[in-house]
């Protein structure tokens, strides 16, 4: 049993929709998305551990420990079944999450995951090192850095995810990139080509297709849904 709650708003009515977030982020980043999708699901945008208004608790920070916060929210709430959009460290958790519960999962979407921190482009990756190191020199003493150390930390240590673990996974999956996303091209063609049975979708924009281009990208994430 978790340690928290996981903090959350929801809309609408009809089988459940999770949406989560990416890093430092909450779940107002899906703005666009949870009115629009509850038209025909129950919508909970949800905050992660530590993001939010979700507290950090004393368990490990870390993707997989998100995903197990996730299967306790889904017990408390009596979901036996769920559709989730996962953008980014969210994608990760949601990736994560499916491949310990296929059972539990629907239908996935995986808007500008990764498998492993290879997976993100140099000029966005390497400023992220060294913002985690520079936090990570003062997180003994300024809770400030702490967090940011923790955050970025994700980026920088996880997921690790093996492309051939995703061989066994026939939950049907869309993979949402956008035209100039921070994941390598290589890395989401690694992923969608890795899954029996998923689809390959690419918007224009970059990383943050659902907040910048939310019409086009709702309507390809609604498609695939129904």
């Amino acid at each position: 049993m978790s340690d928290i709650s996981l903090c959350y708003t929801m809309q609408g009515a009809g089988p459940p929709l999770l949406l989560l977030h990416g890093n430092g982020q909450d779940g107002s980043y899906f703005s666009h998305q949870s009115a629009y999708f509850a038209r025909r699901y129950t919508v909970y945008a949800i905050d992660t551990r530590g993001h939010g208004k979700t507290l950090r608790g004393r368990a490990p920070f870390t993707i997989d420990q998100f995903a197990e916060d996730l299967l306790d929210f889904m017990d408390e709430h009596d979901m036996a079944q769920v559709r989730i959009l996962g953008f980014s460290d969210g994608g990760n958790v949601a990736l994560s999450f499916a491949l310990k519960n296929p059972e539990r999962v629907r239908r996935l979407v995986l808007n500008g995951a990764n498998l492993d921190p290879s997976g993100v482009r140099p000029s966005v990756q390497v400023p992220i090192i060294l913002g985690f190191k520079l936090a990570s020199l003062f997180a003994g003493y300024d809770p400030k850095a702490k967090r940011n150390a923790e955050r970025l930390g994700l980026m920088v240590n996880h997921p690790h995810i093996d492309p051939a673990a995703l061989e066994d996974l026939y939950v049907p999956t869309l993979v949402i990139v956008g035209t100039k996303d921070m994941i390598k091209d290589s890395h989401t063609v690694l992923i969608a080509n890795s899954l029996p049975n998923s689809k390959l979708e690419v918007i224009a924009g970059d990383h943050f297709i659902a907040a910048k281009n939310p019409e086009a990208f709702n309507k390809a994430v609604e498609k695939f849904l129904e």
